[in-house]
């Protein structure tokens, strides 16, 4: 309750009751609601839904904190893959949730849907905020028939399962499902582009009155400040994701071979990501064949992606993935990078083509080396972009900004 809200509510108690003793026992009354409304808001038990724990640390880790500074009593759901103690240092719960994230098993997929019915059942989290398609889908349906108070899905992309035009039959079926999932009340969808939010609500799985844009995952700024890139030695040509083919790894390394004969010995191409699960990913020995470990390199998982971006020179990021907004891309527009990206589904969302750098069709490998020539060869272009780059991480993608809008979708759904 606001101020104004409440010098209204206390002046129509006092004009209400005519003796001492009914204002005494309205304002009593009033503030015994309101401290327990209080109470609520700020003691309301949040479960925070991830498929693995490297995922919530390296994308929802702030939205955790901040909701814990806010009071909340906050517990993160997730695969245990080896992290669990800097998830727990934080001062957070967590809960091993046995998942596949990547597979398509009746029998591992019941035992989620089975695993997350009876935690909420137990449990009684005020809210479940489910982050990525899987979760969405099988944390909706036990949040539906456990009754939980409030749901927050977040899309943050659509992945391998809509990457077709048309959408098959295993595609319409999980959106049956998350239609049904999300017929009720209290509930909330996040959108990280309007292409994915227009689906949703073109097919019906989502009212248009029941979502939220917030465009990407955000990023420090003061973190990932910004810094010139290196003056001297080779130009270092950086892409940060899993191993995934319709990330565009291999219209990258097409790209590097198409420059190969004039950029050797000028240039370095770093493919930075760990390897995945996906049924469409690259495996080892694809990659081992594709990287001479000089002029191409696979650097493998990495931590210290601030400190790769910070001696790199120019983002490639051709996906043509369902993405959400690639966190890949806020990072590198923060520390202030030209951007070398797709005109796709949230790749085009980080780039004013010819600003803060270039977008080229999908699966054009041909019109990828062409922009990336024109940076190395440019040295004053790719600084003038990436200082582009740094001022739109500035006006849309502070970290801030997207913890705040978070907050209040929570206290939207308890109030």
């Amino acid at each position: 309750m606001d101020f104004r809200s409440l010098n209204r509510t206390l002046a129509c108690g006092r004009r209400y009751c005519r003796s001492a003793m009914e204002r005494k026992n309205f304002f009593f009354s009033f503030a015994l609601r309101s401290l327990i409304r209080t109470f609520a808001n700020h003691m309301a038990k949040l479960f925070i839904v991830v498929n693995e724990d490297r995922f919530f640390l390296s994308h929802r880790k702030e939205i955790a904190v901040r909701a814990l500074k806010e009071g909340y009593d906050v517990t993160i759901v997730c695969k245990d893959t080896g992290d669990r103690q800097h998830v727990e240092a934080l001062g957070l719960r967590m809960i091993d949730m046995p998942i596949n994230p990547t597979g398509m098993s009746i029998g591992e997929e019941m035992k989620t849907l089975r695993f997350l019915y009876h935690l909420y059942r137990t449990e009684r989290p005020d809210i479940v905020h489910h982050v990525g398609l899987k979760t969405i889908l099988w944390g909706g349906l036990a949040a539906k028939w456990a009754h939980t108070h409030g749901v927050v899905n977040a899309v943050s992309g659509l992945g391998v399962l809509f990457s077709d035009r048309k959408p098959g039959l295993k595609t319409r079926v999980v959106m049956a499902m998350m239609k049904y999932a999300n017929h009720r009340k209290n509930i909330r969808a996040i959108f990280q582009n309007h292409e994915d939010e227009a689906l949703f609500v073109r097919h019906g799985i989502i009212g248009k009155n029941n979502t939220d844009y917030i465009k990407g995952s955000g990023v420090d700024l003061k973190d990932f400040a910004y810094t010139p890139p290196p003056r001297e030695g080779k130009v270092n040509i950086i892409f940060t994701a899993r191993m995934v083919k319709e990330k565009g790894i291999l219209v990258l390394v097409d790209a590097a071979e198409m420059l190969r004969k004039e950029m050797t010995g000028k240039v370095q191409f770093w493919l930075c990501g760990g390897l995945s699960s996906n049924p469409k990913a690259i495996t080892q020995e694809e990659l081992e064949q594709l990287c001479d470990g000089d002029y191409i390199q696979w650097l493998g998982y990495r931590t210290d992606i601030k400190q790769l971006l910070e001696q790199s020179h120019i983002m490639a990021f051709p996906s043509f993935y369902r993405e959400g907004l690639p966190l890949s891309l806020i990072e590198a527009a923060a520390i202030g990078r030209p951007i070398v990206t797709t005109q796709w589904y949230g790749c085009k969302d980080t780039v004013d083509d010819g600003v803060n750098g270039f977008l080229v069709p999908v699966r054009d490998a041909a019109a990828l080396a062409d922009r990336l020539r024109t940076l190395i060869n440019d040295p004053e272009l790719r600084e003038e972009m990436g200082r582009r780059s740094r001022e739109r991480a500035e006006r849309e993608f502070d970290i801030h900004s997207v913890l705040d809008k978070h907050i209040a979708i929570y206290q939207r759904l308890i109030t």
